[in-house]
C-alpha cells in the first residue's frame, strides 16, 4: 500500500472509531477514503464492537461494498435524519473548506451530508 493509501486508510478508520457509536444511522460516502471507513464499519459490526447500526450508501459501489460486509442498509426515504456521515474530499482549501469532485455520486453525497448531524 502506498503511503497516500495508508493515510486514507488511517483517516477512514479513525472516522469510524471516533464518531460512530452503536444505534446510529450512518451515511457512507463514496471514494478511496470512504472505502476504508466502510471497511472499518464492517469490521466493528462483525466483531460485535458496534451494534444496531444502519447505513445509507451514497453510490452503488458503496452499497455493494457495505452489503458484502453485512452492513444493514436503509434509504433516506425511511431514515431522513442521520447521526453522522463519513466521506472524503478531493481538495481542502486554505480556509479548510472541503471540495468535492463532480462524480456520479455527488448529488447523493450532498443529500446525505445535509441530513446528517455530523459530517
Amino acid at each position: 500500500m502506498t503511503s497516500q493509501d495508508e493515510l486514507k486508510k488511517q483517516t477512514g478508520y479513525k472516522a469510524v472509531d471516533d464518531y460512530v457509536e452503536s444505534g446510529m444511522v450512518v451515511g457512507l460516502g463514496t471514494g478511496s477514503t470512504a472505502y476504508f471507513a466502510v471497511e472499518r464499519l464492517g469490521q466493528k459490526l462483525k466483531s460485535g464492537e458496534l451494534k444496531d447500526i444502519v447505513a445509507i450508501p451514497t453510490s452503488i459501489r458503496t452499497k455493494e461494498q457495505a452489503e458484502s460486509l453485512g452492513i444493514p442498509l436503509v434509504t433516506l426515504n425511511t431514515h431522513s435524519k442521520l447521526d453522522v456521515a463519513i466521506d472524503g474530499a478531493d481538495e481542502v482549501d486554505p480556509d479548510l473548506n472541503l471540495v468535492k469532485g463532480g462524480g456520479g455520486a455527488l448529488l447523493r453525497e450532498k443529500m446525505v451530508e445535509v441530513c446528517a448531524d455530523k459530517f
